[in-house]
């Protein structure tokens, strides 16, 4: 690994990407003293989960569509100029026992990939969104393709101090719910409230009447971005409306009425739903009202930040040669 230890950070070019499930991200940003600025941000549907939940497998396609979208990002962060790159890898990496397979093109590119543990995903979500409620106690969940990380706390005012009450990372994801319940196309009601019954069951022994604590919940992912665009029917979307914006349960349970009965196709069809999104957007919506039933919230707070910009902030803490907030140090690329 390159020793960045001590390197002048003011104006320093920075990428971070994040292998999801579902969706391959890229952000650019540039760190100028201690602040992260100046971000962009991509993202492709890449279904890098497909089948993992029966299998235990990454499928070949799955790899060639993650390995083509890391080849158009290596691009874009050289034409960027990035010093130091970051590439973490979540829930399907975690759970396939041929990560490799996927991790040794990775580093052909020039890549550093590193399969994170489902604690850590969750420190760095709870860092990236803290920066927008400093001083507050919140909870912040991330429903992902293959799992759903709920972190308690709060951050201080500069963002640079945990306290966590707690952190855990939970097999309950889009795709996995998909694939376990929802073979159908549509899917049965039957299996639609099979599907509800088993995730309000597995979130309640953990984060039931979590409301009680008083902490605010926070929800990130594009299964509640979506929920945003589909309630108020955002064509093209807004990623400045979306942020920050309050979603009820009763607008979760409205969008998930919209979709009973429809096929894959006629999601696609409904306005604020992104295509690639949409054989998981159903099972998606079930996880968002199980979790807000099983911890006792009328309403949540969606959030535009992530992972990707609590990687960036511990890019930034590595490159100064200072401790990192979550207690985790990334391997860099440039």
């Amino acid at each position: 690994m390159t020793d960045y230890q001590g390197m002048v950070t003011r104006g320093m070019p920075i990428a971070a990407i994040d292998l999801g499930t579902v969706s391959s991200r890229l952000l650019l940003a540039e760190i100028r003293g201690k602040r992260v600025v100046g971000v962009r941000k991509r993202t492709i549907i890449t279904d890098l989960g497909e089948r993992v939940d029966a299998t235990g497998l990454i499928s070949e396609a799955a790899i060639e569509r993650v390995v083509g979208a890391c080849r158009g990002f290596v691009d874009e962060i050289r034409d960027f100029g990035a010093v130091a790159v970051c590439t973490t890898l979540t829930s399907a990496a975690r759970d396939a026992a041929n990560g490799e397979a996927l991790l040794a093109p990775l580093r052909e590119l020039g890549l550093a990939p590193q399969v994170i543990p489902g604690e850590v995903e969750a420190r760095l979500t709870f860092l990236g969104v803290a920066h927008d409620f400093p001083g507050e106690v919140i909870a912040v969940a991330d429903s992902g393709g293959g799992s759903t990380e709920v972190a308690v706390g709060r951050c201080d005012e500069d963002a640079r101090r945990l306290e966590l009450e707690r952190a855990r990372s939970l097999d309950i994801g889009c795709r996995r719910l998909t694939e376990r319940f929802l073979p159908g196309d549509p899917p049965a009601e039957d299996d639609i409230d099979r599907a509800a019954a088993w995730a309000f069951e597995e979130f309640s022994p953990v984060w039931s009447s979590l409301s009680a604590s008083g902490a605010k919940l926070i929800a990130v992912g594009g299964t509640v971005t979506t929920l945003v665009a589909m309630t108020h029917e955002l064509e093209p979307y807004d990623s400045s409306f979306v942020h920050l914006h309050e979603l009820t349960a009763d607008e979760v349970d409205l969008c998930i009425e919209r979709m009973r009965g429809l096929s894959v196709e006629g999601i696609r069809q409904l306005k604020g739903v992104q295509p690639k999104r949409a054989h998981v957007i159903l099972a998606g919506a079930i996880v968002i009202r199980e979790l807000m039933r099983a911890a006792g919230y009328e309403r949540l707070t969606v959030s535009e930040n992530s992972i990707l910009a609590g990687l960036a902030s511990t890019i930034a803490e590595v490159l100064a040669g200072d401790p990192t907030t979550v207690s985790w140090v990334p391997e860099l690329s440039r």
